[in-house]
C-alpha cells in the first residue's frame, strides 16, 4: 500500500495577482503549524509539492520538521483559468465541473488539470510505491484528482471544500495504484476570496 497525503495549500493573498508568486497570508502561514502537528508522526517519507509559492510554504515547516526536501512537480499546479472576465467566478466554475472540456481563451479545462495531475501522481505512486508521501497542490487540482478517482466528487463536493485551507485527505492506493480508500484528515475553513 501507498499512501499519499494531499494537502490543499493554507490561505494565500488574494491580492497578489501573480498565481505563481502569491503568498501566503500571515493566518495561512501560522496554518501550516497545524500540518505539521498532524502529519509530522504519520511515518512520511517524501514531499512533494506544486511549484507555486503558497504551496511550497504550506509544507516547508513541514519539511523542516521532518527533515525532508521538498520535491517541485509542475504538473502539479493549480488549474490556468485563463483570461476570465464576468461577474460570478462561480460560474464559470460550475460550467467546468458541468462539462470537462470548457475553458476560456488561454485556459485549461478540467480535462488537462486531471491528466497532468493523474499523470504526476502515477509517476509518484510508481516512484515512491509502498511509501508514505505528502503531496502540498491546490483545490482545483486536488478536486480532479479526488474526482479521477471517486467520480461522485463534483461541483457540489468542490462547492464543500472551496473554504478549506489548508485541507488535508488522506488517500491509500494498493499496489496497482487503485485507491482503495479516501479519509478527510485536517480542516480549517477560511472564507475563499
Amino acid at each position: 500500500m501507498t499512501t499519499v497525503y494531499f494537502i490543499r495549500h493554507a490561505q494565500s493573498d488574494r491580492f497578489t495577482q501573480d498565481d505563481r508568486t502569491k503568498p501566503l497570508t500571515s493566518e495561512g502561514l501560522a496554518d501550516t503549524k497545524k500540518i505539521t502537528e498532524v502529519l509530522s508522526d504519520k511515518g512520511i517519507t517524501r514531499i512533494i509539492s506544486s511549484p507555486y509559492k503558497r504551496t511550497i510554504q504550506t509544507v516547508t515547516n513541514l519539511s523542516e520538521k521532518l527533515g525532508l526536501s521538498i520535491e517541485t512537480n509542475e504538473d502539479l499546479r493549480e488549474r490556468n483559468a485563463g483570461k476570465w472576465h464576468g461577474e460570478n467566478f462561480k460560474d464559470f466554475i460550475k460550467a467546468q465541473w458541468e462539462d470537462f472540456s470548457y475553458h476560456i481563451l488561454d485556459g485549461e479545462c478540467l480535462n488537462e488539470v486531471q491528466a497532468r495531475n493523474i499523470k504526476a501522481l502515477q509517476y509518484y505512486l510508481d516512484k515512491y510505491s509502498g511509501e508514505t508521501i505528502a503531496v502540498a497542490t491546490h483545490g482545483t487540482a486536488l478536486s480532479t484528482i479526488i474526482n479521477n478517482y471517486y467520480p461522485g466528487f463534483n461541483y457540489d463536493s468542490f462547492m464543500r471544500i472551496i473554504d478549506y485551507m489548508p485541507y488535508i485527505v488522506k488517500i491509500t492506493f494498493d499496489k496497482d495504484n487503485k485507491a482503495v480508500s479516501l479519509e478527510e484528515i485536517l480542516i480549517i475553513e477560511k472564507e475563499y476570496k
